[in-house]
């Protein structure tokens, strides 16, 4: 049974005309869970990378698991005002108004080899965010990967015009 077909698609939430990719049945799956991770291990393995970074939330979830298992450290970018040691942030724009990401100062060094995750990409926002953080503090992003990723709202072309290489495990087009 495909990874696909372990998530659940809730339709109008959180607003009207909105179809929401719902990964909690894929991670309490323990069969849907491991064939995620497996996936994954099995593009990553044997690549020289020095750092995961998971954006929160649920890039945690799929980040730190992916860390542990390719024997490298595990870096957390989190909403502004989360996370309590000097850090550098990115504000980014939304469809009404701006966000900001940030990441402790001395996560990554200059050179580090590093694999973005996160559960979706959608419009990449959060992922360019992160992905601008991790290069000025001289990372090289080796690729960003999404269990999901939604084609028709363009952020897998927005990451890979900016000169990214993009995973996704599954998509889902249309609605």
């Amino acid at each position: 049974m495909p990874i696909k077909s372990r998530i659940r698609t809730i339709a109008n939430y959180p607003k009207p005309g909105v179809m929401f990719r719902d990964i909690t049945t894929l991670l309490k799956d323990p069969i849907g869970f491991r064939k995620t991770i497996d996936a994954f291990i099995e593009r990553y393995q044997g690549q020289k990378i020095d750092n995961v970074v998971g954006i929160e939330a649920r890039g945690f979830i799929f980040g730190s698991v992916l860390a542990y298992l390719l024997g490298v450290g595990f870096v957390p970018v989190r909403k502004k005002g989360k996370l309590p040691a000097e850090t550098v942030g990115h504000d980014y724009e939304l469809e009404y108004g701006t966000d900001r990401v940030e990441i402790h100062l001395d996560a990554i060094s200059k050179g580090d080899r590093i694999l973005l995750v996160d559960d979706l990409i959608a419009t990449g926002g959060t992922a360019q965010a992160a992905c601008t953080l991790i290069e000025s503090m001289g990372g090289q992003i080796v690729e960003c990967c999404f269990v999901i990723d939604l084609p028709d709202l363009g952020g897998r072309k927005r990451l890979e015009e900016r000169g990214h290489k993009v995973f996704a495990l599954c998509e889902f087009e249309g609605d």
